[in-house]
């Protein structure tokens, strides 16, 4: 190995080196639970909870492109190009529901157990493996459409994305909704009453709300998010409020306060939100700064390919993200996790 500067400005910088025996596993073989070529298609009849799932991508023969998502369009391994004769082994923790999408169902409630797509140009698989996982770090998600698992394209949520961003040993659970409330996603039973007793010690609940709080007044969406703040320590979580992702609506170069969620009865959430977080000393990722950065950078032309568009999805909406922004979206969240120090920060990729 000959290790070397990259730009102009120094010497060559090394911290650490470790050299390990590779991965001598045989690749056990592709399982009857999957069918198929392009795509290849897996299900495991498995009970809801996290498994540890293990893909042996590539091929010994041909040359392969392939990408895994999981469930409801939740993706896991974005497209890798495989040499012929090279297989790569990966291993993920995947988190199984039913409904395997929207907790409420939806968009339709999926199957019960384990669903696993392998896509690309050429997917090629040489063996996969499901087993239970053992005690993993859980990443619960409470939201609304911009965070959930949307069932159809193209729509996407954030939080669909940002699984490939972690490694095993963590597992995103997204229990993010279509149209849900501070109020709504706190009472409704399928939701934080279903979510809340699976919460265990140190685990994190990443909170974001605003969207569907168009009429809430500052005082009840305060004690929302705190109610949902106290019973997550109750349990021994770690919450972390997310203020919400901005609107793609523009008076000239900038965001207006509407897509900035001040909402229809003057009340600035996100305002709301990080002065609830210092008081409760709440960890807060401020989506909704990092994402008006963003959208305004890019223009209001520009931050089209963000949202929907008539041209490319067939649909035009200024609230919901296309896959490549709902990428962006998770990429601005891991960003925050990081700056905050979360727990999550030791499984990132």
């Amino acid at each position: 190995m000959r290790l070397a500067a990259t730009t102009s400005n120094g010497l060559g910088n090394l911290d650490y080196l470790e050299v390990t025996t590779g991965d001598t596993t045989t690749p056990p073989g592709r399982p009857a639970e999957c069918t198929g070529n392009s795509p290849i298609r897996c299900h495991f009849a498995v009970s809801p909870g996290n498994y540890t799932v293990t893909a042996w991508i590539g091929d010994r023969a041909s040359a392969g492109n392939t990408a895994m998502s999981v469930e409801a369009r939740r993706r896991i391994l974005p497209a890798v190009t495989t040499a012929a004769g090279t297989i790569s082994k990966y291993v993920f923790t995947i988190n199984v529901r039913q409904p395997e999408g929207q907790p409420t169902g939806q968009g339709g409630t999926g199957t019960p157990g384990l669903d696993i797509t392998f896509a690309g140009s050429a997917p090629k698989l040489s063996g996969l493996t499901v087993e239970p996982a053992s005690n993993p770090l859980v990443v619960y998600l409470a939201g609304d459409s911009t965070v959930c698992d949307q069932p159809s394209a193209p729509y996407t949520g954030w939080g669909q994305i940002l699984p490939t961003h972690v490694s095993a040993g963590a597992v995103i659970a997204n229990y993010g909704d279509s149209g849900e409330s501070s109020g709504s996603f706190l009472s409704n039973s399928a939701l934080f009453p279903a979510m809340r007793p699976l919460i265990k010690q140190n685990d994190l609940v990443l909170i974001q709300f605003g969207h569907n709080d168009k009429s809430t007044s500052a005082s009840t969406f305060r004690n929302n998010l705190a109610s949902l703040i106290n019973h997550v320590r109750e349990r021994g979580g770690v919450p972390v409020l997310v203020t919400p992702p901005v609107r793609r609506l523009f008076n000239g170069n900038q965001l207006t306060s509407t897509a900035l969620h001040v909402n229809g009865v003057s009340v600035n959430l996100p305002a709301e939100m990080r002065r609830l977080g210092s008081s409760l000393n709440v960890p807060v990722i401020d989506l909704t700064a990092k994402s008006e950065a963003l959208v305004e950078s890019l223009g209001p032309a520009n931050s089209a390919q963000l949202f929907l568009r008539q041209s490319v999805d067939g649909v035009t909406d200024n609230t919901h993200f296309s896959e490549y922004g709902a990428g962006k979206m998770a990429d601005l969240v891991v960003q925050g996790i990081r700056e905050r120090n979360l727990a999550l920060v030791s499984y990132l990729r």
